[in-house]
């Protein structure tokens, strides 16, 4: 399989749809502001078992259509947006949050578990 490529930076509609799921955990005005830190957040990198223990998340098998479609353009040479992670709280229970990207995460999670995967992760 061919090894994941990655954008430096996250796409412009990742952070809706941040925002969005994020609506789901929190009232949608603390769902924008962290929407905002990670517009403004640094990426760095992460490996994707990591990222999908700390969110406590099973991996999506690589036929769910969106993983395919992540693992198809991973077979093209194209470039996946980088993941928007909510840090989580291990001393309280509370998992890290993928508020954008777990398919991505999935689909290169096939390709090597041990793949650097950029993030942008911002504290609640």
């Amino acid at each position: 399989m061919a090894s994941v490529k990655w954008l430096e930076k996250p796409e412009a509609h990742d952070f809706p749809a941040a925002a969005d799921y994020l609506a789901l955990l929190a009232e949608p005005g603390t769902a924008n502001q962290l929407a905002e830190k990670l517009k403004a957040g640094i990426v760095s990198h992460k490996k994707a078992k990591d990222i999908l223990r700390a969110a406590r998340l099973r991996l999506l098998p690589d036929d769910n259509p969106h993983v395919a479609a992540d693992l198809s353009k991973i077979k093209k040479g194209q470039a996946l947006s980088p993941i928007l992670l909510v840090r989580g709280d291990f001393t309280t229970g509370v998992p890290l949050q993928i508020a954008d990207g777990y398919h991505r995460v999935c689909a290169s999670y096939h390709t090597d578990e041990n793949t650097d995967i950029p993030v942008v992760i911002v504290s609640s």
